[in-house]
């Protein structure tokens, strides 16, 4: 038997080492798997080794009897090493998600080192002895025994472990562990039989050998093709932010012109079939800018910067402002706007104003898009729970509905439903992909309820933070909104742009105000006038110029100490995020392209009323 014994270990030893030379040369990510596999592989390796020497040294140790009892213990402890590390293996992966559980995963911990360190104090101390008649060899003892028992007590414990966590671990992972146990008791049965045949050796090395194919163990080769596809996916994501803020500049630098001019021309002395194609002209420039808009906002969405920048604000200024631009909206349509505010919405509200008026906007703006007569109700309740306010916003309306069908796909970008019925009314179907999106950052719910051909209703809660503080300390926006400019004869304006067509727009709009208006059209030229001494009120200026920008002709300006001109930024470059990082270069305002009249008149009327 010690000869059937020994040819095992043999094979053992052979495969074991194929496993260990395939897994070395093969690369692989470090993990605290992989990194404990890798000391399994070895410890086993050592055990056939050490177990090889003691047939050699126990045969032998009538005249060796120090060498033999010297690689007998180191045998009985590489068992121990082995035994142990398979033990945190199993336990490492089964004990890790709670903190309940890694407490547990400690202590185990704690056990293992402790039963290690008084097994090899045992191991080295204590008498082993050692039987070796007929080709038969097995050493036995105390130290044997110990090593026994801290064995079958680590088994359980690992079988204990696995069990409890069957249902969320891969079961593959649980696989070496019930093979171990199942072939243990196997062990036990062949040395009860046939107490010389000692196959433990061998059985550890097979364990080791079917855990080579049930760890995770992605090899280098995948997860360097997996950074490259990374890498490319973030270049390809780099390079469509950098096409949509270059588009989105250039869309809207001719946008500013077909808006500004609009304007103008709808406040001229013209026919009343003129007016109306003017009209008409507004009408479909400011669809184009909500489709820049739309796109702009899914692709921020797509790559995870749409930020929630959250201030205080006046809900009830914010929901006035709603009405009116829903009002203006309606246009000559035949509709019955219900409105209904809760009186118990607070003053004043921290979170994103702007976002929080994008969805109902979007909501109101379908709304009217898709109700050709009828009413739209726009309700707003809240439900106020400590310091936070429940914004519940409801918009429903008797427009055409949607199909029970058609409700899942309601969120889904570019999707129009029944397009082909729907022929004539604008939009691209990102509005209610855009509104979920947001309302989900803002950690809100929307509910949708239909009936096909009677009408729909959208509702919208999204959480609030209250903010009691003085009415004074919440920033009041001031907006003209009349056809009554003021007149700013008085004043000096210097206009920076390099676009002629955009200063003849800004020219144009600035003339109702009677303003002194200075236009150059590069960076350099306006530091020299400055620095010449000639005096302005306020300067806008456009960011992207040639040779110079206007954020870097702002920063030559400021290193003048004499510098102290109100300057707005004036841009096509409207992604989001840009109005603060213009604000932290230091620029007192920031106005986008196109140029919103009613923004101008706040920006005029901030830094010409009563400057000197």
């Amino acid at each position: 038997m010690m000869y059937v014994g020994i040819a095992l270990i043999l094979c053992s030893l052979v495969y074991s080492i194929l496993v260990i030379t395939i897994f070395q040369l093969k690369p692989h990510i470090k993990s605290v798997e992989t990194n404990i596999y890798k000391l399994l592989l070895f410890s086993n390796l050592f055990n056939l080794i050490l177990e090889l020497g003691c047939f050699a040294t126990i045969s032998q140790s009538s005249t060796i009897p120090i060498l033999a009892a010297i690689v007998s213990r180191l045998f009985l402890i590489s068992l121990l090493i082995w035994n142990i590390l398979f033990s945190i293996y199993v336990f490492g992966i089964g004990l890790s998600q709670t903190k309940k559980e890694k407490n547990i995963l400690n202590c185990l911990y704690v056990f293992e080192i402790v039963s290690f360190v008084i097994a090899t104090i045992i191991v080295a101390i204590v008498p082993l002895n050692y039987f070796y008649e007929k080709k038969t060899m097995y050493s036995y003892g105390l130290s044997a025994d110990f090593i026994t028992l801290i064995f079958v007590i680590n088994l359980f414990l690992s079988l204990l472990v696995g069990l409890s966590k069957i249902k969320t671990i891969k079961i593959k992972k649980l696989l070496p562990l019930f093979l171990l146990f199942l072939m243990m008791g196997l062990c036990v049965i062949i040395r009860t039989i046939e107490p010389g045949l000692n196959i433990l050796s061998c059985i550890m090395a097979f364990v080791t050998l079917f855990m080579y194919f049930t760890i995770e163990n992605p090899d280098m080769k995948m997860v360097q093709q997996l950074n490259i596809a990374r890498d490319q996916a973030d270049k390809a994501n780099n390079a469509k932010s950098e096409f949509l803020s270059s588009m989105s500049h250039e869309i809207r630098t001719p946008l500013n012109a077909i808006v500004g001019f609009s304007q103008a021309l709808s406040e001229e002395d013209i026919p009343d079939s003129a007016k109306e194609e003017v009209k008409d002209i507004m009408s479909a420039s400011e669809s184009l800018l909500e489709l820049v808009n739309g796109i702009l906002d899914i692709s921020k969405i797509e790559a995870n910067k749409l930020e929630i920048i959250n201030n205080d604000y006046k809900p009830k200024e914010m929901l006035h402002d709603l009405v009116a631009l829903t009002k203006a909206r309606m246009g000559d349509k035949n509709l019955d706007l219900r409105i209904k505010f809760d009186e118990t919405i607070p003053d004043v509200l921290y979170g994103d104003k702007t976002r929080v008026k994008q969805i109902i906007l979007n909501l109101l703006t379908n709304s009217v898009k898709y109700t050709k007569e009828g009413f739209i109700e726009f309700k707003v309740n809240s439900v106020i729970k400590g310091n936070v306010c429940r914004l519940i916003v409801s918009v429903e309306d008797s427009g055409i509905g949607i199909k029970k069908e058609n409700i899942e796909k309601l969120f889904t970008k570019f999707e129009r439903l029944d397009e082909h019925d729907n022929v004539t009314i604008e939009g691209t179907g990102l509005g209610l992909a855009i509104t979920k999106r947001l309302v989900e950052l803002m950690n809100g719910k929307i509910v949708v309820q239909s009936d096909y051909g009677v009408g729909s209703k959208f509702t919208v809660s999204i959480d609030q933070r209250i903010i009691k503080m003085k009415e004074e300390n919440v920033e009041v926006k001031e907006v003209v909104n009349d056809d009554n400019y003021s007149d700013f004869s008085d004043k000096h304006i210097l206009l920076v742009d390099d676009n002629m067509l955009n200063i003849k727009v800004a020219e144009r709009l600035l003339k109702n105000y009677n303003v002194n208006v200075k236009s150059l059209n590069n960076g350099f030229d306006a530091i020299d006038i400055i620095n010449n001494g000639e005096k302005f009120d306020l300067i806008l200026m456009d960011d992207m110029m040639p040779k110079l920008s206007g954020v870097e002709t702002f920063k030559k300006l400021k290193e003048n100490s004499n510098f102290s001109i109100p300057t707005v930024i004036l841009t096509a470059n409207a992604i989001e995020g840009m109005k603060d990082k213009y604000l932290k270069e230091g620029f007192d305002d920031y106005l986008s392209k196109p140029i919103v009249k009613d923004e101008l008149n706040r920006v005029l009327n901030k830094f010409l009323k009563g400057s000197n």
